[in-house]
């Protein structure tokens, strides 16, 4: 098993012989090691994957919280091994069970959600964002524990995001993909 080096271009062929323990990015070919998330963090992340989960019981959509990965191919891949955007976002939620294999998710998720920690807001808010937004990604959140708030980003007819919702600690949100599902805030920020 090999490590990533600076100035090198990687694909997803060399993300599978990367240490397993480790959790790694690439996007546009440049590695991105991740940081290992905070205990807020991962209250976050359990409190908005069981209330999506609960929803969706029994439903053909699911839910996968990190680490799962996610294959966001571009028309110049001529294979799955070429991939150079590999991510693993924080929720994913996909509805087309053709995406799903074994190793994760090929092709653009319904809705992602990513935490924000200090090493990783360049990339969720602006990287990420577009490859994202040009991917597909029906609905983004971003949310930022620090502040209590959530940015909601939809997938316009354009096939651009348009402008945020922003939901603080007392709010709910209902999800654009899932007319019927509410998210409590209360809860995830507590």
């Amino acid at each position: 098993m090999s490590h990533p080096q600076a100035g090198k271009e990687y694909t997803y062929a060399d993300y599978l012989n990367w240490p397993e323990e480790e959790r790694w990015e690439i996007i546009d070919g440049i590695p991105y090691m991740q940081a290992t998330p905070t205990r807020i963090h991962q209250e976050i992340l359990m409190e908005l994957s069981k209330q999506i989960a609960v929803y969706l019981t029994g439903k053909s959509c699911k839910v996968y919280p990190a680490p799962f990965c996610v294959r966001l191919p571009q028309e110049c891949d001529k294979n799955e091994n070429d991939l150079k955007n590999v991510v693993e976002p924080d929720i994913s939620i996909i509805c087309d069970k053709s995406k799903l294999d074994d190793k994760g998710c090929l092709g653009a998720p319904d809705m992602i959600i990513e935490i924000i920690s200090p090493p990783s807001t360049r990339n969720d808010k602006i990287i990420k964002f577009n490859k994202y937004e040009k991917a597909g990604v029906k609905e983004y959140w971003i949310v930022e524990p620090d502040q209590k708030f959530i940015s909601v980003f939809i997938l316009g007819k354009s096939k651009r995001y348009g402008r945020p919702e922003i939901y603080t600690e007392n709010d709910k949100i209902a999800l654009s993909i899932f007319q019927d599902l509410v998210i409590d805030l209360n809860p995830v920020f507590i």
